[in-house]
């Protein structure tokens, strides 16, 4: 995918144009306060908010959050139930502040399987974004993996193109992500060290960045640490430095 560039911030300081983060810990965070993992999503969607203000108000340009994969299914029937009564709030609200805010909401991933009220209020924020050209995006994947992002970008290539050979810039094209410039920096709370099949693609050449903090827990200051991380990566994208 086409950008590779960084944001410079006041005083001269530089920040990715688009980050993305593995939001994992809820359950976690949750549990240790004696409280249902059902709970913990709450506040985790409470502090996506927050975090998503602080970079936009940064001057990024795009941010991608890990919601809900084509795995989580598997999670107990509350906790799934849960998470899309969350994401039916979010989309309430995002169809209401998202002008006033000038946040574009885009919710990537396969939304084909979710209840027919969540496609419905999707489709109204796509409308809604596609109206705001220019403002901080906000991109939340739910019921997303990179395996099967790629998978449907090269089905859509084959409708698309039959007989033709499949490309990278082709298939480029036919991506969730398409058009949005890949993520620089990808950052996982929660301890764990694996990417969880997210972004495999729009990720082949980002910096990662990995904290104990669990997501409920992490807050602008850790962005910044992250940041201030990524400033500090020799970024090669397979060369030598002459």
């Amino acid at each position: 995918m086409a950008g590779t560039g960084k944001t410079e911030m006041a005083g001269g300081q530089m920040i990715p144009r688009h980050i993305a983060i593995i939001m994992d810990g809820n359950g976690r965070w949750a549990q240790k306060r004696g409280m249902p993992r059902t709970a913990g999503h709450g506040v985790g969607a409470e502090n996506f908010r927050k975090i998503a203000t602080y970079c936009k108000d940064l001057g990024m340009d795009y941010l991608t959050v890990y919601a809900f994969s084509t795995e989580n299914w598997k999670r107990s029937r509350d906790e799934v139930g849960a998470i899309m009564g969350l994401l039916k709030k979010y989309l309430l609200e995002s169809i209401e502040k998202m002008e006033r805010d000038r946040i574009r909401l885009k919710i990537i991933g396969d939304t084909s399987v979710l209840d027919p009220e969540l496609q419905a209020l999707i489709q109204k924020t796509d409308a809604i974004a596609a109206s705001l050209p220019g403002c901080f995006q906000a991109n939340v994947c739910v019921n997303y993996g990179g395996r099967d992002e790629i998978a449907r970008a090269a089905e859509r290539f084959r409708l698309a193109h039959p007989g033709q050979p499949i490309t990278q810039d082709g298939l480029n094209e036919c991506m969730d992500m398409a058009g949005i410039p890949d993520p620089e920096l990808i950052i996982r709370t929660g301890g764990e060290y694996r990417v969880s099949n997210f972004l495999l693609w729009e990720g082949a050449y980002s910096e990662f960045y990995f904290t104990d903090v669990l997501w409920p827990d992490f807050s602008e200051k850790e962005i910044d640490r992250a940041i201030e991380s990524f400033r500090h990566r020799d970024r090669r994208f397979g060369g030598v430095k002459s």
